[in-house]
């Protein structure tokens, strides 16, 4: 099996780890904070993203392009200067921002975020971000050599700490105020990140010895990190300044068309912090898939291999398709009944079937973002994001009044098939693709649409005969794979075919090797 394959694999099944955990310890923390308190956890979490933005996210992907490039030339000891550079890079920025964001905890909570419970948890984002800095530039240098293992594993383990750290001292220290609630959580994730760091750092300094010296002359390296990480640095920030304003709007404008203030915040805690976790579930591959895409573009792209890298993107937008679709198709059906019973809330499935068409096409434009970042258009991926952003912020100042979260969601939707419409013309003009509108969308559509609407005509059924939703939950998911896969092979998707080219995919990568 292939390096690629096997760790695309490795990462999934992390990924689909990490999101059913997170899961679980969001549904838990829902239940011990009420959704109120949720809200104000999600109105702080922007804040955690947007200090991201300006100190990490562009070095991870610098790191990580980069650290595939010269591994691939066989240069090595270029990737332990790489990665030197970007931690000292990030110290500088993080370090200052983190004291900045501290002393001046009170006016962000006050005049930026809306509300001044939010304080203590801001402050305690400042440790948080720079444990977390390190942590992901290790990850993505350990990505970018082609090491998925000891990421995945400390991900994993990661996600555990989480929840028990969290959970714990909530169970311990509850009840609190609810200032007080969205400090501990944070402090719990601090914790979490210490770990996380630590163990990242000693497992690359044990590889870090098997590197050869780095040359003499590191300058070019400089460069070209700076290069990378300036563009994508900038234009996450812009993006995640777009995304904080639209945090901190979607209560306003609640309040705005007439809900109260708590309500607001409730309402906002429901969709942010239950339903789109309850849609984000099947998402784990995503991530995964990106986390193994973008190094592998990026080497083969360095090797002037153009025609296998547009091939593989064939291949990615199909296991995409093929994969989500049929996710988001059943959780239009069976996600409002098992949301209100995990999260103890009527309101949790509310609109489902907007924000999970907005999930997919999310999926679309994150896979198609990935692969420019690789492709090294890491600006005409920024640029994309951006204008999706802003397609999202327009929703939200002008509808929410009007339509309350309807217009959330209508926005959420609208900003997903832009972006991903962006990013796929920039991809298609880049690597000379055609669009394959059948294979990538129509077949895998039009077969998530007949087994939608068969489970959901299951589902209704076997509630009002009286079976237990577990059961009718488990029943519809069992008969839609079966329905699923009919309606596919109806539309001519061959199995034979796919094992086809997965055997010739292997054998032409042996033959590489």
């Amino acid at each position: 099996m292939s390096a690629i394959l096997a760790g695309t694999l490795l990462l999934t099944a992390t990924g689909l780890f990490s999101q059913a955990v997170g899961f679980v310890y969001r549904m838990l923390l829902s239940r011990l904070i009420g959704a109120e308190t949720m809200g104000l956890y999600q109105l702080v979490m922007p804040v955690y993203s947007l200090l991201m933005s300006v100190t990490a996210v562009g070095l991870t992907v610098a790191v990580s392009t980069l650290s595939a490039r010269y591994h691939a030339l066989e240069d090595d000891g270029t990737v332990k200067a790489v990665l030197r550079r970007a931690l000292g890079g990030f110290f500088l920025l993080a370090i200052p921002l983190g004291i900045a964001v501290a002393a001046l905890s009170d006016p962000i909570s006050v005049y930026l975020l809306g509300d001044a419970r939010t304080r203590l948890g801001v402050v305690m984002l400042a440790p948080c971000v720079l444990l977390t800095g390190v942590e992901n530039l290790h990850k993505h240098c350990f990505y970018g050599i082609g090491r998925v293992r000891p990421p995945a594993a400390v991900e994993t383990a990661e996600q555990l700490i989480r929840a028990i750290a969290v959970l714990g001292l909530l169970a311990a220290l509850l009840p609190r105020s609810a200032e007080e609630t969205v400090g501990i959580i944070v402090l719990g994730m601090v914790l979490c990140e210490v770990f996380s760091a630590c163990a990242l750092t000693l497992l690359f300094r044990r590889h870090w010895n098997r590197f050869p010296p780095a040359p003499a002359q590191t300058e070019v390296s400089l460069r070209r990190l700076f290069s990378v990480a300036l563009p994508v640095g900038a234009t996450s920030l812009l993006g995640t300044v777009l995304g904080c304003s639209n945090s901190v709007l979607i209560p306003a404008k609640l309040v705005e068309g007439g809900m109260a203030l708590p309500d607001a915040m409730a309402e906002f805690g429901v969709v942010c912090g239950m339903t789109l976790p309850l849609l984000a579930l099947p998402t784990g591959f995503i991530g995964a898939l990106c986390l193994v895409m973008v190094p592998d573009l990026a080497r083969r792209t360095a090797q002037g291999d153009r025609r296998a890298a547009g091939g593989f993107l064939d291949r990615v937008m199909s296991a995409t398709s093929l994969l989500m679709a049929p996710a988001m198709a059943l959780l239009s059906v069976i996600g409002p009944t098992l949301g209100q019973a995990m999260f103890r809330d009527g309101r949790v499935g509310e609109l489902i079937l907007p924000l999970a068409a907005g999930t997919l096409l999310g999926c679309w434009q994150s896979v198609l973002s990935g692969a420019l970042n690789g492709l090294g258009l890491q600006g005409k991926a920024a640029r994309n994001a951006i204008v999706s952003d802003v397609v999202q912020l327009a929703f939200t100042f002008f509808a929410v009044v009007e339509w309350g979260l309807a217009g959330f969601a209508a926005g959420f939707a609208a900003s997903g098939l832009v972006g991903a419409g962006l990013n796929l013309a920039s991809v298609l003009r880049t690597t000379g693709l055609r669009t394959q509108l059948f294979r990538w969308f129509i077949r895998p559509l039009l077969a998530a649409a007949f087994m939608g609407l068969w489970c959901n005509l299951l589902f209704r059924l076997m509630l009002d005969s009286g079976c237990a939703q577990g059961w009718s939950a488990l029943a519809c998911t069992a008969l839609g794979v079966v329905l699923y896969a009919a309606a596919l092979l109806a539309q001519g998707l061959s199995v034979n075919v796919v094992f086809a080219r997965f055997r010739s995919q292997l054998r032409r990568r042996r033959w590489e090797r």
